[in-house]
């Protein structure tokens, strides 16, 4: 049995997570965390979720005793769990985006005490979108021009979102660029005749799209499109349950969904 933590246990991802450990009669959820003054604070989670979590109540405050600690939230409230996590020796799984570099170093620095998965996006098809990328990129890169197009929900945070920014770093690592000389966020104004090796990012926020990514590479006659659609979160969802089931008992270290994926492979 392996004990589950849930940070933002309230919010979109949250719920459908302590939903899928309900589910599982290998996982069990002991802590269900949500940010202070949240409306359900103190409730118990069953009464929420309506189903399988006898007993668990909504807090603020860290209790129980997590073996996987998994975290969908803001920057902010990332660290600060991931904080607890180091100090109490329990795996983060973390899909915050939105972070810094600063706070990317961070979860580097915690590996090495703590096994870590960190991931933009857990979905498995959004992590073959990933290696397919990379693929077409070391074919086709030196010789196309590139765009990313990605689209999500009015109410997310964050822009670009961190697969469209691990898309363009898969691009730029198959293609011998860095990212900070090439990518552009968008276009305005007379930008003048497009340079062979730009790679621009382009997000759109509207209504409830849960997550769409498209990588174009264009060439003299012809257009590669590499699309992903999630149609709801449980893809999110699934891929956390499966990284925090990987995590679990490994030793310190910087894990990745492509870890994960070939695990199970």
């Amino acid at each position: 049995m392996i004990n589950i933590g849930i940070n933002g246990v309230c919010g979109r991802m949250g719920l459908r997570i302590a939903g899928l450990v309900a589910e599982d009669e290998g996982l069990k959820l002991v802590t269900a965390l949500e940010m202070e003054g949240h409306p359900d604070m103190g409730k118990d989670l069953n009464s929420v979720i309506g189903q399988g979590h006898d007993g668990v109540k909504i807090s603020h405050e860290l209790s129980g005793s997590p073996d996987v600690f998994i975290d969908f939230t803001t920057p902010a409230s990332t660290m600060t769990r991931l904080k607890y996590c180091v100090d109490n020796g329990v795996a983060a799984v973390i899909g915050t985006t939105g972070l810094d570099s600063e706070q990317k170093e961070e979860i580097n620095k915690a590996s090495e005490k703590i096994p870590c998965l960190f991931s933009p996006n857990m979905s498995i098809g959004v992590n073959l979108l990933f290696s397919l990328t990379e693929t077409v990129s070391k074919i086709l890169g030196d010789e196309s021009d590139i765009e990313i197009i990605e689209s999500h929900h009015r109410l997310k945070k964050d822009a670009p979102s961190g697969t469209a920014l691990k898309l363009a770093e898969k691009i730029c690592s198959a293609t011998n660029r860095e990212t900070d000389d090439v990518v552009i966020y968008g276009r305005k104004g007379l930008t003048g005749e497009r340079p062979q090796d730009q790679i621009c990012i382009h997000s759109i926020r509207s209504g409830d799209i849960v997550g769409e990514h498209t990588i174009t590479f264009c060439s003299g006659g012809e257009r590669l499109e590499l699309v992903h659609k999630a149609q709801t979160r449980d893809s999110f969802a699934m891929g956390a349950i499966r990284a925090a089931k990987f995590l679990s008992g490994k030793p310190p270290g910087f894990y990745s969904m492509e870890d994960a994926l070939r695990e199970i492979c």
